[in-house]
Formats: C-alpha cells, structure tokens, sequence
C-alpha cells in the first residue's frame, strides 16, 4: 500500500546525470546510441503531502537549454500517483499523466502517449530509492504492454553537498 509520503526520499536538490537512447522509439530496437548529459534538480512537497513537483534544468549534449517540471499528485483513494511532465522540449504541452504506485521499494508507472499516429505506452520506474542515488529508468512498449523494449533512458542522482 502506497502513501503521500512515497516520493519523501527524492525532496532537496539533486545532480542528475541522464543517459538515453538517441533513437528511444524505433520499435525495431534501440540503436546503440547514447547520449549522456547532466542537469540540476529541485523537489519540494505541495498540498500538503499529497503532491510535490520538481524543476529541473541544464544543458543538453547539442549546447542546447534544457528546462522540465513534474507534479505529481497522490490519490489516497486509489492508491495511485498521477504523474505530468512539460519541459521546454514541447513548448506549450502538458504530457498526459503516467499512472502508478511503489511495491517493494520500486514506484512503476506506466501511460500510453501518441507517436507518430501510433499508441506507445511509456513506463518508467523508481529504483534504488533507500540508496545514496536513487534512479529513474525509463523503457517503452510498442504492443500495449505486452513486451517491453530494453531500458531507453536512466538518470542517477546524487545529492548536492
């Protein structure tokens, strides 16, 4: 049974180092292809614990500017999360929530998003979170669920001292 307080381990500010796939939704499979960048993070609660959102920002491996936001909200009668995410990637667009909870110290959360003209399901996951650096690792499935595609993008992340 999840709670308000399952994202209490990534509150402060954080170094994050990202590496992702370059081609993530080439459904033949992963190019080999990495890219690898950093970026500064920043989590604090709202409503009362039954949310909390993060900023995040840095620069990309082209030189370009990068900023994101996450919300996510707890619905203590479902026991979900509901997860958001915009960043400056997608000027003006709200992405539609992933949805899921914690089980053994691994949050999975999972949502379906349009690519293309085709429906691809998203799902990422919180690992290692009683650790010193708590990842997020993310894969797609281009079957509705029934496979999964290897790991596409992880981000470590390392307390700022």
């Amino acid at each position: 049974m999840g709670s308000r307080h399952d994202f209490d381990f990534l509150f402060g500010t954080w170094h994050v180092h990202h590496r992702r796939q370059t081609a993530p939704l080439d459904p033949a499979g992963a190019t080999g292809t990495w890219a690898e960048f950093d970026t500064s993070a920043t989590v604090a609660p709202i409503l009362d614990g039954l949310g909390n959102a993060d900023d995040t920002s840095g620069t990309l491996p082209d030189g370009a500017r990068f900023c994101g936001h996450s919300l996510r909200l707890y619905d203590p009668a479902r026991d979900v999360w509901r997860i958001w995410w915009a960043s400056t990637s997608n000027p003006g667009v709200l992405d539609a929530p992933v949805e899921g909870r914690f089980a053994d110290d691994i949050g999975t959360f999972a949502g379906p998003f349009e690519h293309n003209g085709r429906t691809i399901v998203a799902r990422f996951r919180w690992v290692d979170i009683s650790s010193a650096h708590p990842r997020w690792v993310q894969d797609f499935s281009f079957d509705d669920g029934r496979s999964w595609a290897p790991v596409n993008w992880v981000m470590t992340h390392t307390r700022h001292a």
